[in-house]
């Protein structure tokens, strides 16, 4: 159950994300305030694996491992630069429903990549967020 308080903590906070980040990107182009995000985050991160002493793990990631954290890592940048601009040029409400469909997107793929269970509510539920994704962007 300890997941499900994770994934509430990491909601608020990607909420807070996109507030904060309109916020602060008045006259900032929005390439520059990804890479100052991405540096917050960056050091952020590699400060809790050397507190928490888990940098002597490196070495037993796999190559698969690597491809697949790298390639997602990419996917990330892709998706912030894109979200940046999106909020600096479009409205919050707007461009952040837009990209909380990603969860719905998540939940195909996690059919279509990661063979999990179709489910009549996993379906309902999907159709339900992308019904109002379109209320809340019209």
């Amino acid at each position: 159950m300890m997941w499900a308080v994770y994934a509430l903590l990491s909601a608020v906070f990607a909420a807070l994300t996109g507030i904060l980040a309109k916020l602060g990107m008045a006259n900032i182009n929005s390439n520059l305030a990804t890479a100052i995000r991405t540096t917050v985050v960056l050091v952020m991160a590699w400060a809790i694996v050397l507190a928490s002493g888990k940098q002597t793990e490196i070495g037993s990631i796999t190559t698969r491992g690597w491809v697949f954290l790298i390639l997602s890592g990419l996917a990330t940048g892709l998706s912030w630069l894109c979200y940046f601009h999106a909020l600096q040029i479009g409205e919050a409400s707007k461009v952040i429903p837009i990209d909380k469909f990603s969860v719905v997107l998540s939940i195909v793929l996690a059919f279509v990549v990661l063979g999990e269970k179709v489910t009549l509510t996993k379906v309902v539920g999907g159709a339900l967020i992308t019904l109002g994704t379109f209320i809340l962007i019209l």
